[in-house]
Order: structure tokens, then C-alpha cells, then sequence
């Protein structure tokens, strides 16, 4: 067995059963681990900076690739002209370096700031590992083998339908540079380690928070002295207050 066999036709369908069955079984048995259990508290302003660069980045470039998978034959008619090939592939670069720089950040936050380190957990820095060496080897196949939005719907689609259509074809991906192959590899990990991780909380789709009123949770410390809340707002936790729109 080599390794095209067993990471591009064996190891695809592995992360994918260890993604569904485990997942349905943290959903079942540990319903409130489904989340990702924010640390704003602790530090605002570099997971400020990292989140947005990283999230607003990545998902761009995700819809990308999907767009890529489901019509592959727009993506190749968009390219068909230079100016609109430069401009995508400028773009899908852009945003890499941007989802990229935002990684650092947090990965940075989590290894220097005491308080978020606390309560790191070893797949913490693990998942933040990964998707650091995904953007990586995306940004050097982007710059090294240039036009991906090209070649990409005559390579990896017809690969990637059929791993969905149970007919896999990796012969499709084993002649290519191996930072490419690094590449898809590192998704299939992610894949694999998915139910064990904070990712999992993506699959929450957290719709209400689009219509409820926006609320701020800030740290309110208690001067020395000070008397105990009254019985009326025992309920609240004294060092966590709410600030919503005024009427709501």
C-alpha cells in the first residue's frame, strides 16, 4: 500500500465516518461541548483582529472552492478571459495571506497570553497547527503552480466526485507536487479530527443570533466595600452584567 492509496482512497472515507459518527455521538452525549466556548472574557483585542482576518477569510475562500466543485464549467468560462483569471486568482491569494495572518494572531494568542493559555487544550493548538499548514501549502501552490481556478475543475472536481459518487479515482491527484498533495491531505486530517474539536461547533449554524438584540458581556469588578446585590438580581452573576439596545 503507498501512501496515494491510502491518503487520496482509504484515509477520505475513515475522516469522513469519524466526522458523522462521532459527531452525532458528542451532539448526543455531551450537548453543551458542541460549542466554542468563546474566551473574550480573557483577551479582546488580538482575538478581535485574528477572528475576523481568519473567519471572514477562509470562508471566502471556502465558497471558492465549492463553487468550484458544483460548476466547474462557470469558473472555467469566468477564466476564459486573462483579466478576470488575474482577478480571481489575485483575490483567492489575498485572502489566504489575509485568513492567514489572522491564524497567526490567534495561535499567537494562544501560546503567550496567560489567561487564554489556561485554558487551551491540546487540540486547540493541534487544529490551529493544521489549518496554519493548510493556508501554507495553499499560498505556496497558489504562487508556485499558478492558476488553481484553472486547473482545479479539470483536476480536483472530477477527484472529489468521485470519492462522493463511491467510484474514487485518486490516480487523479498521484502525479501531483507534493505541497499540493499536502494540501488536500491536511483538509482530510481536519476532517478526521473534526468531532474532537472546537470545529464542531460549525455545524450549530446559530440562526437566532442574525434577529435577537445584540448584547455585550463585560466584566464588571466590585469595589471593596460595596454590599451584595439584592435577592431581585441574585440570579445574575455578580461579576457578568448585560448591555442590550435601550427598549429591547
Amino acid at each position: 500500500m503507498n501512501w496515494n492509496t491510502l491518503m487520496f482512497l482509504i484515509f477520505p472515507y475513515v475522516a469522513v465516518v469519524l466526522a458523522v459518527v462521532f459527531t452525532i455521538y458528542r451532539m448526543q452525549t455531551k450537548p453543551f461541548s458542541v460549542s466554542a466556548l468563546s474566551s473574550q472574557l480573557l483577551e479582546r483585542r488580538l482575538l478581535f483582529f485574528g477572528s475576523i482576518s481568519f473567519h471572514w477569510g477562509i470562508l471566502i475562500i471556502l465558497i471558492g472552492h465549492l463553487l468550484a466543485l458544483l460548476v466547474p464549467k462557470g469558473l472555467l468560462l469566468w477564466n476564459a478571459m486573462p483579466l478576470r483569471l488575474y482577478l480571481l486568482e489575485a483575490t483567492g491569494l489575498a485572502l489566504a495571506l489575509w485568513a492567514g495572518a489572522g491564524l497567526w494572531i490567534l495561535l499567537v494568542r494562544r501560546i503567550s497570553v496567560s489567561r487564554v493559555r489556561v485554558v487551551t487544550t491540546p487540540m486547540d493548538t493541534v487544529v490551529l497547527l493544521l489549518l496554519l499548514v493548510s493556508v501554507i501549502t495553499g499560498v505556496l501552490t497558489a504562487t508556485q503552480f499558478r492558476f488553481g481556478s484553472y486547473w482545479f475543475p479539470a483536476v480536483f472536481t472530477p477527484y472529489l466526485w468521485s470519492l462522493l459518487t463511491l467510484r474514487p479515482r485518486p490516480e487523479l491527484v498521484a502525479d501531483l507536487p507534493m505541497v499540493v498533495q499536502l494540501h488536500v491531505a491536511t483538509f482530510f486530517v481536519l476532517l478526521a479530527v473534526f468531532p474532537f474539536s472546537r470545529l464542531v461547533h460549525l455545524i450549530t449554524v446559530p440562526l437566532g443570533y442574525l434577529f435577537r438584540p445584540w448584547q455585550i458581556v463585560i466584566w464588571v469588578r466590585r469595589p471593596k466595600g460595596q454590599r451584595a446585590p439584592s435577592s431581585s438580581t441574585a440570579s445574575t452573576p455578580p461579576h457578568l452584567v448585560s448591555q442590550r439596545r435601550i427598549g429591547d
